[in-house]
């Protein structure tokens, strides 16, 4: 039977890509190799804690995004930031310092010095920058400083990227401070113009039952459509559209949306679309570690006012960051106790994909405990570890954005999303499947006379 399309993958990205497709009228079929669907967005509730193993906010600020979970009815059940997070914190020679969660925060706290709070505030005087793209160290060195650089913007790479801020491309992990520079020659009166009547680190969204309600929400409207247990070996033309090898048998597609992870990518791209198989196939994503601690309250002496904290570079530490889960939303602990996340490995620390699942949480636990106070040992703790975890969004990664994008051209009806495409957020990823299914089902209402034509005239 042949489909109109087939969507690889049942993460947030294929789920969505389906269901966008799904309210477009396309016969859609999502084949996922997992029992279950959601990809790393897993939210696991135990003894009254939730642990989100993956991501765990959605972030309001991409309103194409926030239109579809209100489409989805989840936008009236969803949960902001709770009102104790009212810092941000960062560890450095492990001592957190605490900054107010305002515009003004970095001149109020002490955690920069006096030398580099002042460099901030020329910040609106440097020139823009002329080149194509650069590292999130590079630009915020020369717009804010080397210090802002090492101490703030470092620990924003590993900890939202597991990742190294010298390595990373600004252009493609950060992209709106890059075209704040671009449009205005400064990024504090982007940020000024951005926030003005609004709070800083707001509107980052969860649900009762986790980030997880997202793809449970898609997968029930999808209903059918979805496939779970079916392995995909192998993609290939046919002649009208795809072959695509499962372990089920083969299927049949005018299109196909290929929304797994840039090495399964890799794999099934080689023989029919070999630029785009180089491209995914060099993407790296380096183990990532995630701890969950849950505690009595009162073996905690920290206040846990923040969202939780970023680390810099600390000789024999291992923690990129840390959430403190209760105090971000509610029904994240039993009354009395309180949830703490926290996260190792990536770009800086790759040698613990060789520590043991005991040791690991046993450096965790010590960390937490030296910065945060804590007596005693955790009430329960979850591990997970993922082998693969974050796509890296390294220099050159707005050339292979462009050749993701370029894919239908390469291969008519063949398309790419998910985490490594146009941002790892769980918002982006939705963004980018419902442009993903509206260009299908534009290139699929277009007559095969048509698609000649227009072939010919580029020529």
């Amino acid at each position: 039977m042949m489909r109109d399309v087939i969507v690889i993958g049942g993460g947030i990205s294929g789920l969505a890509t389906a269901y966008n497709l799904m309210l477009r009228g396309i016969d859609v079929q999502l084949l996922e190799r997992q029992v279950r669907t959601g990809g790393n967005a897993i939210s696991e509730r135990f003894d009254g804690f939730l642990m989100e193993h993956g991501p765990t906010t959605f972030n309001a600020s991409v309103p194409q995004a926030v239109a579809q979970i209100t489409a989805l009815g989840l936008l009236d059940q969803a949960h902001d930031l709770g009102p104790e997070v009212k810092r941000r914190y960062l560890r450095d020679n492990g001592k957190l310092a605490g900054i107010p969660a305002s515009l003004t925060g970095f001149f109020t706290s002490n955690y920069l010095s006096a030398r580099a709070r002042a460099r901030i505030l020329i910040e609106g005087l440097i020139p823009r920058y002329m080149g194509d793209e650069e590292s999130i160290h590079a630009f915020a060195s020369r717009r804010f400083g080397r210090e802002f650089a090492d101490k703030v913007m470092d620990p924003m790479a590993a900890g939202i990227f597991m990742g190294d801020s010298r390595e990373l491309s600004v252009n493609g992990a950060f992209p709106k401070l890059a075209e704040m520079e671009r449009a205005l020659g400064s990024i504090t009166r982007g940020v000024l113009r951005a926030k003005r009547g609004s709070e800083p680190g707001r509107h980052l969204y969860s649900w009762d039952d986790g980030i997880g309600a997202i793809p449970h929400v898609l997968a029930k409207q999808l209903g059918s459509r979805v496939h779970t247990g079916i392995t995909v070996s192998g993609l290939s033309r046919a002649a009208q559209g795809f072959a695509v090898k499962t372990s089920k048998g083969t299927r049949n597609a005018r299109a196909v949306v290929l929304a797994v992870q840039p090495h399964v990518a890799a794999q099934l791209l080689e023989r029919i679309d070999p630029v785009g198989a180089d491209a995914t196939g060099s993407i790296q994503a380096p183990q990532v570690n995630v701890g969950f601690f849950g505690y009595r309250r009162e073996q905690v002496a920290h206040p846990l006012d923040g969202l939780g904290f970023l680390s810099t570079r600390d000789d024999g530490r291992i923690l990129s960051g840390s959430q403190f889960a209760s105090t971000m939303y509610p029904r994240r602990a039993p009354d009395g106790f309180v949830a703490i996340s926290a996260y190792a490995g990536g770009v800086r620390n790759p040698e613990l994909a060789q520590m043991s699942g005991i040791d690991l949480m046993a450096q965790m636990h010590a960390e937490l405990s030296e910065v945060l106070g804590i007596k005693g040992g955790p009430a329960v703790t979850r591990l997970r570890r993922w082998p693969l975890g974050l796509p890296q969004y390294t220099l050159g990664h707005m050339a292979r954005q462009k050749l993701f994008a370029q894919t239908p051209r390469r291969v008519e009806g063949l398309y790419l999303t998910g985490n490594y495409t146009n941002g790892v957020s769980v918002a982006n990823c939705i963004k980018s499947a419902l442009d993903i299914a509206k260009n299908i089902t534009e290139s699929l209402m277009v007559s095969p006379d048509e698609k000649n034509s227009t072939k010919q005239a580029m020529r």
